[in-house]
C-alpha cells in the first residue's frame, strides 16, 4: 500500500478506469463525480471512498487529479468555496488531464503558486482503451522535480509519460497529437472509399499495409470498423471539435493556417449537423456523402 493519497475528480470514460488502476495499485483514493450515482457505483466496483465536493475529495490528498470535460468545467471544479484549491494542503500537486487550451494550464499553473500547490497540465492520448487497460501516454507541462514525484502515480494507467517543457507544453503536445490523428482519419477515409470502389477486401488492404509506411493505430483499429458501418468506440466528434478548435486557436496565436485541421473541422461540424456528435471519430469517412446530398 503506498503512503501517498490521491483524489480523482471527474468518472467519465477516462477517469472511472484511470481512478481503479490508482486504487489497485495500492494508492488510498478519493473520488468526486457530478453525477453522484457514478461515484457509488465506482466506490461498489473498487473500494475507494467518496466525496460530495471537489474540496471534500482534495482534503489530506497529496495529488489530486482531474478529468473533465473543457476549460470552464476544469474552472468548476478548482475555484471557489467547493473547489479543490479551497483544501488542497500546502504542498500538494494537483494534476489536470482533461484537454484543454495552454492558456487555461498556465492559469492554474499561477493559481496554484498562490495556494503553494504545485501544478502539472497533462493531457492523455490512448482513449477508452488505453485508459481501460493502463496504456495511456500522458504529455506533461510543469516543473521538472513535481514532475519526477508524481510520474511513478501515472505508471498506474500509463505506458509512457512525458515532460514537454513548463505549463502549457503539455496542453500543445496534445494539440500537435490531435491534429495527427485528424490527418490520418482523413486521409485513411480517403484511402477506404477507394478500396471499396476498387472493389478491394479492405480486410486484406489492412493486413498487407499496416506493416508498411502507410501503418497506423488508426488503420489497425478502425479500418475494418468504418467499412463496416461501425461507429460507436467512445471518442465522439462532439469531443474531436471541441479538440480541433483549441488547435486552431493556439495557431491564430502563432500566425499559422491549419488548412487540413480546418477542412476536417469543418467535416466534423457538418456530421454534427446531421445528427451525429456522438459517434465515434471515424465516421469522417461518411462527411463526403453527406457533402454531395
Amino acid at each position: 500500500m503506498s503512503s501517498l493519497s490521491v483524489a480523482f475528480v471527474g468518472l467519465g470514460v477516462m477517469g472511472y478506469p484511470m481512478a481503479g488502476h490508482l486504487k489497485r495499485a495500492g494508492y488510498k483514493t478519493t473520488v468526486f463525480n457530478r453525477t453522484t450515482e457514478k461515484s457509488i457505483k465506482w466506490v461498489n466496483d473498487y473500494q475507494g471512498e467518496l466525496a460530495t465536493t471537489p474540496k471534500e475529495a482534495a482534503e489530506n490528498a497529496d495529488v489530486v487529479f482531474i478529468c473533465v470535460g473543457n476549460d470552464n468545467d476544469v474552472r468548476s471544479v478548482v475555484y471557489g468555496e467547493s473547489g479543490v484549491l479551497a483544501s488542497l494542503k500546502p504542498g500538494a500537486i494537483l494534476v489536470d488531464h482533461t484537454t484543454t487550451s495552454a492558456l487555461l494550464a498556465i492559469e492554474l499553473a499561477a493559481a496554484c503558486e498562490r495556494h503553494n500547490v504545485e501544478f502539472i497540465d497533462a493531457p492523455v492520448s490512448g482513449g477508452q482503451a488505453g485508459a481501460e487497460n493502463g496504456a495511456l501516454t500522458v504529455m506533461c507541462g510543469g516543473n521538472s522535480d513535481t514532475f519526477e514525484t508524481v510520474k511513478p502515480v501515472f505508471n498506474a494507467y500509463a505506458k509512457q509519460s512525458s515532460l514537454l517543457g513548463g505549463h502549457g507544453q503539455g496542453q500543445r503536445c496534445k494539440m500537435v497529437n490531435q491534429i495527427c490523428i485528424a490527418g490520418v482519419l482523413q486521409g485513411l477515409s480517403e484511402a477506404l472509399t477507394l478500396a471499396e470502389k476498387a472493389s478491394l477486401d479492405v480486410a486484406q488492404v489492412v493486413e498487407t499495409l499496416k506493416h508498411g509506411a502507410a501503418g497506423s493505430w488508426q488503420m489497425e483499429n478502425r479500418a475494418e470498423t468504418m467499412a463496416n458501418d461501425q461507429f460507436d468506440f467512445g471518442f465522439a466528434i462532439d469531443l474531436m471539435r471541441k479538440d480541433l478548435g483549441i488547435c486552431l486557436e493556439e495557431a491564430k496565436r502563432y500566425q499559422l493556417e491549419l488548412p487540413l485541421t480546418s477542412q476536417v473541422d469543418s467535416d466534423y461540424e457538418i456530421l454534427q449537423q446531421h445528427g451525429l456528435g456522438n459517434m465515434d471519430t471515424s465516421i469522417l469517412i461518411k462527411a463526403n456523402a453527406i457533402k454531395s446530398v
